[in-house]
């Protein structure tokens, strides 16, 4: 079972900045705009931390110092008392008009464990370069500035009942990002509290739900700073744990959306010809005027998606639109978790056997781009973007803990939890030289 510790926070004093201009989204979201603009907002906006400007591996000691520079002057203040933190996030959604949600959660350290070791369980393939830029990050501000999204499975909330106590006072920190998202954030230090959530939270498994690459540079931090020290570190030092925001998977609040797919650069591409081979294993209908009305291909993609593996097709060219289910059995040499799952079927069918779209040049993306809003997707197919998109279902909770549990992983991309853990709510030094306080 995964061992869940205590965390002595550094957090924005909200006595001298106002949360809802220093927050930011994850850095692998914001676009080069959004980074301007977050900057402009204020100063002392994680953005600076998190996408540091300078040439070369400056920036990231540029990090360090802003890090350091911003403690001392008070904007940012580490927790004298170790905590666990109690987050909120309140959004809407487009998809669902009138309706409010609540995704809960809290914010803790987790041992890290290596993959192969069945503690920490991923469900989804990583890209290589990710990484290598928030190793250098991390390594220099010694600090983590982003939780990893961690699953646990609690089906009658009983962690909900213990966090009360904390939710009936004005939260510690709270502010609002550019999506709408309002975040809210608790420190619980009371034992009684901490006992209670302890108990419940302590003997479930973890899934990782968002933050890979997060999660695999923290492993390759800690296993660094072993082979710097010889191995003489301290079993509880804080560089041996990872920071995660840990959320029931019953919790109301959980909503995971859709990526799509778009193939473009590929020589000698047929629309015609490859439709025939998707009519080969797929059963192929026509969606009449499908790319004009982006409601009725979504209700249709969902609604033939609840019994086999199931994508949109758009084309350019086209106002039409084609619905492509699974009609044959592929044959993929994967495991039973994996080959109902539309992503893998995508993937090992459409794109390693009929595109030529193999493994490398998936990781790489050398043919393939992940857009997450519909009609951003079929746009920019009709602009000629895109030699063909791909209109995908979300992928379910329950198929996410499936591939978990089976030890495999799916393609890159196959979820994408809404909204996003904002950077910069709760960050935390790390140290081989730091305890951590209490485990529970």
């Amino acid at each position: 079972m995964p061992e869940i510790s205590l965390i002595k926070g550094v957090l924005y004093d909200p006595s001298k900045v106002d949360a809802s201009r220093v927050l930011a989204p994850p850095y692998d979201v914001i676009s080069e705009d959004e980074r301007v603009a977050l900057e402009a907002l204020d100063p002392h906006n994680v953005v600076r931390l998190i996408l540091p400007r300078g040439d070369g591996d400056d920036k990231y000691r540029a990090a360090a110092d802003l890090f350091h520079k911003w403690q001392a002057e008070g904007v940012l203040k580490r927790d004298a008392r170790a905590a666990v933190y109690r987050y909120h996030q309140l959004f809407n959604l487009a998809e669902l008009p009138g309706r409010n949600f609540v995704r809960r959660g809290l914010v803790a350290a987790v041992r890290i464990h290596a993959y192969d070791e069945k503690v920490i369980l991923p469900h989804e393939r990583t890209l290589r370069g990710p990484k290598e830029d928030r190793l250098k990050l991390m390594r220099a501000t010694g600090a983590h500035f982003s939780q990893i999204f961690g699953l646990y499975r609690d089906p009658s909330r009983s962690a909900d009942d213990a966090f009360a106590r904390a939710e009936h006072r004005a939260p510690d920190l709270e502010g609002k990002t550019a999506d709408g998202t309002l975040h809210r954030l608790w420190r619980v230090t009371d034992r009684e509290s901490l006992a209670e959530i302890g108990k419940i939270i302590s003997p479930l498994k973890v899934y990782i739900a968002d933050g890979h690459h997060r999660y695999e540079t923290m492993l390759a931090l800690r296993d660094e700073i072993r082979a710097a020290r010889g191995g003489t570190i301290g079993y509880r030092a804080s560089s041996e744990f990872a920071t995660f925001f840990l959320t029931n998977m019953s919790d109301p609040g959980l909503v995971v959306l859709p990526i799509h797919r778009l193939v473009h650069s590929l020589q000698d591409f047929d629309a015609e010809a490859f439709l025939a081979k998707l009519r080969g294993v797929f059963e192929v209908d026509l969606l009449s005027g499908g790319a004009k009305n982006i409601t009725a291909l979504k209700a249709h993609v969902h609604e033939r998606g609840q019994s086999r593996p199931t994508f949109g097709v758009v084309l350019p060219g086209s106002d039409h639109a084609w619905l492509a289910s699974l009609n044959h059995d592929p044959r993929l040499p994967v495991h039973k978790a994996l080959a109902a799952l539309d992503v893998t079927v995508l993937h090992g069918v459409v794109f390693e056997r009929f595109l030529g779209i193999d493994r490398e040049a998936q990781a790489k993306q050398t043919n393939l781009t992940y857009v997450k809003d519909t009609a951003e997707a079929v746009a920019r197919v009709a602009r000629g973007e895109a030699q063909a998109g791909f209109i995908m279902n979300p992928t379910r909770v329950d198929q996410v803990l499936h591939v978990a549990d089976a030890n495999e992983t799916m393609p890159q991309k196959s979820t994408f939890f809404f909204p996003k853990i904002a950077s910069g709510i709760v960050m935390n030094p790390i140290s081989p030289d730091e305890d951590l306080d209490k485990a529970w």
